[in-house]
């Protein structure tokens, strides 16, 4: 738009010149002549009052016509010089953003609180990846009504291939980081779906290999030094779909005044109308609690759900142990990013602090957070790329 509004000024300004009685003023040869030296003041300060005399004295040799032209006509240089300036910055922040993002545009649906939509903010937080967040209202979910798969989180790749479930967007991201001449396209075929009926009557899809990355011998051998850290990665990342998730629920459900918080919650950073809003938080809060019964029972849990939640914790702190910062070592790893994701979920509310208080993974969980706010993946993810390439 900036760009149209300096050509329209400076036909204007070209027109006013090109004017009868501007050809008569020579007003066009003066400044010609001196506009180089009175922009040069103009642009430090320094013109004072002896800039403002010759103009004014310009102004009545001239004849205002003349004049008006050429502020139109160098006002509408200006104009176009700042919109292309400003077209050349935003080509190359989008540019410098996708390479950053190592070429690829990505579109996140999601939940806010959901926690496999938060595992995947938790992965590409964590690499620095740029992408675009789209907030799915979850009673109506319009924004996903072009997709036939209507679970979230769902991640578009330069608005061509889709990519679902948590685990296998973040494997096949993961996957395309380190070896990029490969295709996403033909990642995503590595991680087939299987539709089948669960033991509830209910049609359920899954995808094969979902926890590997697809690399060569010698990229594995790069990003898994020792052949037990592939496979300790690989277990936990499992774990924390299969057991630690389904401790959520249970957790912050687990009275009503806790449901009532949580949906408080919900409701603040989903995406709720106003009727929509009132409804999920007291009838949703109440049916949650409800179901967070049926959940305990469904996954043998405690009475008390606390010390579930406790004890799957202090297992995971465990198992990084008191030598390493993270199960990846000096930086998290894929495991460590999926536990991280699925407990973020949790913050503001009673039972995250309950758990911080009382089990040891503090300072793991801290460290996290600053590895996830400092993009701290980068710098791995480049070198791990440059290994490769050797």
């Amino acid at each position: 738009m900036a760009a149209a509004c300096a050509r329209t000024l400076g036909k204007v300004g070209w027109s006013l010149l090109e004017s009868p009685a501007a050809r008569r003023s020579g007003t066009f040869s003066y400044l010609l002549r001196n506009g180089s030296a009175l922009g040069s003041r103009r642009a430090y300060g320094t013109g004072g009052t002896g800039v403002r005399s010759k103009l004014l004295s310009s102004v009545r040799r001239a004849g205002g016509g003349r004049l008006l032209g050429c502020a139109f006509l160098l006002g509408g240089g200006l104009g176009l010089y700042q919109a292309v300036r400003l077209s050349v910055q935003q080509h190359l922040a989008q540019k410098e953003a996708k390479e950053s993002g190592g070429g690829l545009t990505l579109i996140l649906y999601q939940y806010k609180t959901c926690p496999f939509c938060s595992k995947v903010r938790a992965f590409l937080d964590f690499y620095g990846l740029p992408y675009e967040i789209v907030e799915v209202n979850p009673v109506m979910r319009q924004e996903i009504k072009w997709s036939a798969y209507r679970k979230v989180p769902i991640l578009m790749v330069d608005d061509e291939v889709q990519l679902n479930d948590s685990s296998v967007i973040i494997s096949a991201i993961k996957t395309y980081l380190i070896n990029k001449e490969k295709n996403m396209a033909d990642i995503l075929r590595c991680y087939p779906e299987m539709k089948s009926v669960n033991d509830r009557g209910k049609e359920v899809t899954e995808y094969n290999n979902k926890y590997w990355l697809m690399l060569s011998e010698d990229e594995t051998a790069v990003i898994y030094p020792e052949k037990s850290m592939q496979k300790e990665e690989m277990k936990w990342r499992q774990w924390a779909d299969d057991w630690l998730v389904h401790l959520i629920s249970p957790n912050v459900y687990r009275t009503t005044g806790e449901a009532l918080a949580s949906f408080d919650y919900i409701v603040r950073e989903g995406k709720f109308g106003t009727f929509e809003g009132f409804f999920a938080k007291y009838v949703g809060a109440a049916a949650m609690f409800l179901i967070s019964k049926r959940l305990k029972n469904r996954h043998n849990l405690q009475d008390d759900v606390r010390q579930d939640l406790y004890k799957a914790v202090n297992d995971w702190v465990a198992a990084i142990g008191s030598k390493r910062k993270f199960m990846g070592g000096d930086q998290p790893n894929l495991a460590d990013l999926a536990v991280f994701g699925v407990l973020r979920v949790m913050e503001g509310l009673e039972a995250f602090d309950d758990m911080m208080a009382n089990t040891k993974v503090k300072y793991w969980y801290r460290r996290m957070q600053r590895a996830s706010l400092n993009h701290e993946g980068r710098t791995q993810n480049a070198s791990g790329l440059t290994a490769t390439q050797q």
